[in-house]
């Protein structure tokens, strides 16, 4: 405990809680809302594609907004962290966060295998997608609404806190 007391203690972290900027907690928690929508906004949409929902458009093509992906991945990891570090007593005492990084774990994994397993198919837009394909996509929406679900609800259950 001494040492999230210390990370919460860090100039960084009193500022983000702390500063009455926009630059700080305000602005920090939207670049992470800016992230989480752009990144699960693309899966998503490759996932419901996956599963049949848009026949009329092809996956392949797709592949090429997995860079935008990962850089909104980083970007809310590190605003993450932050906004972790500011209240971290109260954050990495919560079960909820657990549940909410476990999810992300998940969901990590599950989206290289899509990478590797579903655009790696040469023949991905000729034949319909197997089980394994439309799998994965189900688990994908599970793990990112269950990741987004747990992390809203932690200013709602366990050691919630003001921020």
């Amino acid at each position: 405990m001494a040492l999230l007391q210390q990370i919460e203690s860090s100039g960084l972290s009193q500022w983000v809680r702390q500063s009455g900027s926009l630059w700080a907690f305000p602005g920090i928690l939207l670049m992470h809302t800016y992230g989480m929508a752009i990144m699960v906004g693309i899966i998503a949409g490759i996932d419901l594609k996956i599963l049949g929902l848009v026949p009329g458009l092809p996956l392949a093509p797709l592949q090429k907004f997995f860079p935008l992906v990962w850089v909104a991945f980083w970007l809310n990891a590190i605003t993450g962290t932050v906004l972790l570090a500011a209240d971290a007593t109260t954050k990495l005492t919560n079960p909820d966060f657990g549940v909410k990084m476990a999810f992300i774990v998940l969901a990590v994994i599950n989206q290289r295998m899509i990478q590797t397993r579903v655009f790696g198919d040469p023949e991905i837009d000729r034949r319909p997608f197997p089980s394994s394909a439309k799998l994965l996509a189900v688990m994908s929406l599970v793990c990112w609404l269950g990741a987004i679900t747990s992390g809203r609800l932690l200013a709602y259950v366990g050691n919630a806190s003001g921020l």
